[in-house]
């Protein structure tokens, strides 16, 4: 039995039929040559035939259905993968659309936590005879950014390579990382005293912070103006996914001396005025940006151990979707981003943090009857971007050929953009309300049209 932290009791607590609090990704697989027509199910056997399942694949809520919050985790000594691990097929015509609306029901279904909160579904049927596997993970669990380094680690830059093994059965990184022992008391004295001093430092550094806003004058506060992506929502998803080459960003981002993090904001401000402008709907306020800053990344360029659990600071960024110009939105967002950025500079992981919470507050009291539908929203959607691999990646021979995270959508943040790079690529997850957020995949059309804008206007 080991101590849940309330960052990952948090998701726990917070989750409903409504609102499932668990990440995914889905990735496409080009089978090797020479590969049979049971390569799919050779691959389903080898994932359900490791005996090994690490810790953190193991454990589970000790109290299920605690309605006050959960405090302990659990492990399980014997892991069901015939469960966990799931072989399907996509319906004729066995287009990416068929896939794509599998996986939004699947992830709008919530996972059983009288079990270890993950499942995995190996996909045939696609006619382009690539294969698909999609798989979720409670937020509690992992965040996205150490649920993607454990993908990572299980491909091979080798194509030759045939021992690669699941996520799942992927020993510690750092060494031990055995079952949890129970309580540490002189872990939790030294790990009080941390806080302490953390904590002490906070007052100095919210007055850092205040002072900066003051003085600057132009920093991007957490109000944002309603749209109809911030209502309540429900608990049906749509799902949409597409790939662009990271080179036609990059050559934007030089010629505009932007960043290409910039690019991509300026790309989904773009798509949401025109998709926004179609549904008769947009606001004449700029729309904002919740953007998080992986903590997790931060620590392992510092030469820490690889992070796991969840380690998640924010800024808040204006999108300028009040400006018609495609490039004029491009600089509002470049200053607007390296304005907020300047306020977490010098502050500790647990300031920003702490920072963080502040600003994502008004989210804790979405589940107040009326304080979504009569309140402002902190900010109007979600903008992920998690660095992936740099190079083309294999598991046993099969080649990735895409890498789409699948997110959070909650009451007041019906849509949630997520997008990773791949060997060349950003592979862009778009997550939505079905109801709230009709016809979703216009988006993707969007996002090609408003980087075409871009590059039109900066040669």
């Amino acid at each position: 039995m080991a101590y849940m932290p309330p960052t990952d009791s948090m998701f726990l607590f917070a989750e409903s039929r409504e609102h499932p609090m668990h990440v995914g990704g889905l990735q496409l697989f080009q089978p090797p040559e020479g590969a049979g027509p049971d390569f799919v199910r050779e691959m389903v056997e080898n994932f359900r035939g490791n005996d090994y399942v690490s810790p953190t694949f193991r454990k589970r809520p000790k109290e299920p259905v605690g309605t006050l919050g959960n405090t302990w985790w659990s492990q399980d000594d014997t892991i069901d993968t015939e469960y966990h691990v799931r072989h399907s097929a996509i319906p004729q015509p066995g287009r990416i659309r068929e896939l794509l609306q599998m996986v939004s029901r699947w992830h709008g279904s919530l996972l059983d936590r009288h079990r270890p909160l993950w499942e995995v579904h190996a996909i045939e049927g696609l006619k382009d005879g690539r294969v698909a596997v999609y798989s979720k993970i409670h937020h509690s669990m992992l965040d996205g950014v150490s649920a993607l380094r454990l993908m990572q680690r299980a491909l091979s830059e080798d194509p030759e390579r045939r021992d690669c093994v699941a996520p799942w059965s992927l020993p510690p990184r750092s060494g031990g990382g055995g079952r949890s022992r129970g309580l540490d008391p002189l872990g939790l004295m030294r790990g009080g005293l941390d806080t302490m001093g953390e904590v002490a430092g906070l007052l100095p550094a919210s007055l850092k912070i205040a002072n900066q806003i003051v003085r600057e004058g132009d920093v991007t506060l957490p109000r944002a103006p309603k749209t109809i992506l911030n209502g309540p929502v429900g608990g049906a998803r749509r799902f949409a996914a597409q790939s662009w080459e990271i080179e036609r960003i990059q050559r934007v981002a030089k010629s505009s001396a932007t960043t290409l993090n910039d690019v991509v904001l300026a790309m989904v401000s773009g798509a949401l005025r025109e998709y926004l402008i179609e549904q008769h709907a947009l606001p004449d306020e700029p729309m904002t940006a919740m953007v998080p800053v992986s903590l997790a990344l931060r620590a392992e360029s510092a030469g820490k151990t690889e992070a796991t659990g969840n380690s998640v600071g924010v800024i808040v960024v204006n999108l300028a979707t009040d400006r018609e110009n495609g490039p004029t939105r491009l600089e509002e967002i470049s200053y607007s981003s390296r304005q907020a950025k300047k306020l977490l500079g010098g502050l500790t992981p647990m300031q920003i943090l702490a920072f963080s919470a502040l600003q994502m507050a008004p989210l804790a009291l979405t589940p107040v009857p009326g304080f979504v539908k009569y309140t402002h929203p902190p900010f109007n959607v979600v903008i992920s971007n998690v660095p992936g691999p740099s190079q083309e990646m294999y598991f046993n021979g099969a080649r990735l050929d895409g890498m789409y995270p699948v997110s959070i959508v909650l009451d007041g943040q019906a849509v949630n953009f997520t997008l990773t790079s791949r060997a060349g690529y950003l592979d862009f997850g778009i997550i939505g309300c079905r109801t709230s957020v009709p016809h979703l995949q216009r988006l993707l059309t969007h996002l090609e049209n408003a980087l075409a804008e871009l590059e039109t206007a900066w040669g």
